[in-house]
């Protein structure tokens, strides 16, 4: 059981379970079927760099969010199931954020939307 915690994502509430250590990042959600309403995965990195992400082994489809050390949301992208297609940010960050398929589209999350309550790496 990973830990969690509350984000605000723009003016919306997220429980977040914390994926920090390589393992829990490479793991991430594959095999699971589905997330409950609000809920999502953070990936803390301990530097920032570009991470790449990809939907292996993960059946339920994905939005992302890639987050800056600031906070901020640089950009969000959709992502298919079982794709081993490469997802990137369009500059390095600190954190993701993983949410259900049209979370961050239909909570008018795009880039430059602050992000609260972010663990420190």
């Amino acid at each position: 059981m990973l830990p969690t915690t509350e984000l605000q994502v723009g003016t919306s509430a997220v429980n977040a379970e914390i994926a920090s250590t390589e393992a829990t990042r490479a793991y991430g959600l594959m095999h699971r079927k589905s997330l409950p309403e609000n809920h999502g995965m953070l990936f803390v990195f301990d530097t920032t760099d570009v991470y790449c992400f990809w939907m292996k082994n993960t059946p339920l489809p994905l939005s992302i969010a890639f987050i800056d050390a600031k906070g901020e949301v640089v950009n969000t992208t959709e992502m298919q199931p079982l794709s081993e297609q490469p997802h990137c940010p369009a500059k390095p960050i600190r954190y993701a954020l993983e949410m259900n398929k049209s979370w961050f589209a239909s909570h008018g999350v795009a880039a430059g939307t602050r992000v609260s309550g972010l663990p420190r790496p």
